[in-house]
């Protein structure tokens, strides 16, 4: 029997024997822990997949679990026979005649190891503590050796650390001093166990910590959709949102829906969609991410327009259990990031609008179009460069309809319609894009020295994305020249309006798509400042296409490299000087890259009826067999 010299070794003794004997429940408790391991990256990716639906993804885990024979119970049988064990020693503690003990033999020194410390006080104040602290080591270690606590999360980590600290902070209080030098024991030798079974499996050689890691981020994108970096708060139109949702799939038998990002991208679709009110009865069910959007207002006016709020988040799901015949978007990727095909069904038309007029292979990202089934083109131009790529990456043909570009005529009636501007001097519009190092961040104050105080009105108008981006070297900016007491330089920062851009004599862009606008619809020259390029897809030029953005740069005016913009004013009097032939030449160059221009919105509308119909009449025709 131990005797107060050794109760303490006899009890590290006991567990020391118990963790041995526990060794093939802990390699059984490993294995199961790393095959959850081995399974996490193919659970993030259910996650991934299925965002949102919690049902799907519930039952994609429980098959896979089955597939894999694991067992999620598992890891707490190591808890259950430790908590049986802790049970055993509270009866050996509370009546030592159990094991033959005496009351002599559970003191050790001034400690009575049955008493309870809550009730002692004084140095039995130190159990709890040091229960405490065994429980804080074990979990600092369990956090980098065990397989499972490793992966967690690190709020899951601290989360697991303070709920095994406070346990061990209670039992080591309300327990008998005795059980708690066993809780002591059996957290620190816990340490050494998962040692002796890193060695006997080790983790490493059985996870693949890249695909885990790629699985993560993935995961991570789709959570953080719709964060705007500030600290999570209510989201006012959350309950706007959920009855936007239920509303939209509670209309059965939908044949057209439109989704836009915000409320600036109605403008693509506006000449579409007023063809089809105009020339069908289809209703549009309108999608957008905008609480804010004037589809709303449009839609009080109209029934067949149903406005829906769905917020950047809930759209993944919602995408994902997509129940029409078609889906028209300006939106690029699809099935490339968050944003999938319908898994509810696999025949959906899905179909890409251009918010711009240029080429497709460069400013887009790598494999942008590849999941679309048609592409509304803007202009000829554009099928060469599908077709290659389509060539190139063994893709399926799409359908391509040469439409035109809608935002273009609109701008086109908005200029025939301005009164021609009285002035006394040439308006130069300064336009820089958002993209890293523009014209605002690389070549601003040469460009202004060059063109202040010589005859020039200068209009400096950032693109709205840099103000919202990079506000406070937007502020810079104009600070430089708060003390300038010219007149002939202003920085217009409010984006309501097109008038100063249409009204100028003469753009200056880097990369901006604004110029190709100005000049498609004025047929006035453009200057282009090479800064770098925009280049989403590094492999554009395997194509052997041009891009527009490049080829067209010196057609509609002129670009200058940034070394070249001491003595621009020069060449900017010369392209005032043939303003007259610009225009001829660019509103000839317009209307051969820009298809159907002035109907743009009868072609789309027209293709758009027609393929619902075709789909329609189909439906008819299997139900009648």
């Amino acid at each position: 029997m131990a005797s107060g010299s050794n109760y303490i070794i006899a009890m590290i003794l006991f567990t020391l024997l118990t963790k041995i004997l526990l060794l093939p429940i802990g390699i059984w408790t490993q294995k199961n822990g790393i095959k959850m391991v081995q399974m996490r990256p193919y659970l993030n990716l259910i996650k991934v997949k299925h965002f949102g639906d919690k049902d799907t993804i519930a039952d994609e885990t429980a098959a896979l679990y089955k597939a894999k024979k694991y067992h999620p119970l598992l890891g707490t049988l190591p808890l259950i026979i430790q908590i049986i064990i802790l049970l055993g020693i509270i009866d050996v503690v509370k009546i030592p005649e159990y094991a033959g003990l005496t009351a002599a033999d559970m003191l050790v020194g001034k400690i009575d190891f049955a008493l309870y410390p809550y009730q002692a006080g004084g140095l039995y104040w130190c159990m709890p503590l040091l229960a405490g602290l065994s429980s804080f080591i074990l979990s600092i270690a369990q956090n980098r050796m065990n397989p499972l606590q490793a992966e967690q999360g690190r709020w899951g980590q601290l989360g697991t650390m303070a709920m095994s600290v406070g346990i061990s902070l209670a039992l080591g209080a309300y327990v008998l001093a005795g059980v708690g030098a066993y809780w002591i024991s059996s957290n620190l030798l816990a340490i050494l166990q998962q040692s002796v079974l890193n060695l006997i499996i080790n983790p490493r050689k059985h996870i693949d910590q890249k695909l885990l890691e790629e699985s993560r981020l993935k995961l991570e994108e789709l959570e953080n959709v719709g964060a705007d970096g500030k600290k999570a708060r209510h989201d006012p139109n959350a309950a706007r949102e959920k009855a936007d949702y239920k509303r939209f799939f509670s209309v059965a038998n939908k044949h057209l829906v439109f989704y836009s990002e915000n409320n600036g991208f109605y403008k693509y679709f506006e000449n579409i969609i007023e063809y089809l009110l105009d020339h069908s009865n289809v209703t549009i069910h309108y999608i957008t991410s905008d609480p804010r959007d004037s589809i709303f207002e449009k839609a009080e006016g109209n029934s067949r327009i149903r406005g829906y709020y769905i917020g950047e988040k809930k759209l993944i799901t919602l995408m994902m259990k997509m129940d029409a015949d078609m889906v028209v978007m300006t939106m690029s990727d699809l099935e490339n990031y968050h944003i999938k095909r319908s898994y509810v069904r696999k025949d959906i038309e899905y179909v890409y609008l251009f918010h711009y007029p240029l080429s497709t292979h460069m400013v887009l990202h790598t494999g942008a179009l590849d999941h679309y089934d048609t592409i509304l083109c803007v202009g000829e131009f554009q099928i060469p460069e599908i077709r290659k790529q389509e060539e190139l990456y063994h893709l399926p043909e799409k359908k391509l309809i040469m439409c035109g570009y809608g935002q273009l005529e609109k701008l086109q009636k908005q200029y025939d319609a301005m009164e021609p501007p009285v002035r006394t001097c040439r308006k130069i519009l300064v336009a820089p894009s958002w993209q890293e190092d523009n014209i605002l961040d690389s070549c601003i104050d040469d460009l202004l020295r060059e063109l202040m105080g010589k005859g020039n009105h200068i209009v400096v108008r950032p693109h709205p994305e840099y103000v919202k981006r990079y506000g406070k070297r937007m502020e810079n900016v104009v600070s430089r020249y708060a003390d300038y007491t010219g007149d002939d330089l202003e920085f217009e920062l409010d984006f309501t309006s097109n008038t100063s851009i249409f009204d100028s004599d003469l753009v200056v862009t880097d990369w901006s798509g604004t110029a190709f606008e100005f000049s498609f619809v004025t047929g006035k020259p453009a200057v282009f400042i090479n800064t770098p390029m925009k280049v989403n897809n590094p492999d554009y030029e395997k194509l052997g296409i041009e891009p527009q953005e490049i080829r067209l740069r010196d057609k509609v005016g002129i670009s200058l490299d940034t070394e070249d913009i001491i003595g621009c004013n020069g060449r900017i009097q010369q392209l005032m000087e043939h303003q007259e032939e610009y225009i001829r030449k660019n509103l000839a160059l317009r209307d051969t890259l820009i298809a159907n221009y002035g109907h743009s919105g009868e072609i789309g509308g027209k293709y758009i009826i027609d393929s619902l119909q075709r789909r329609i009449e189909a439906r008819k025709a299997a139900q009648g067999k």
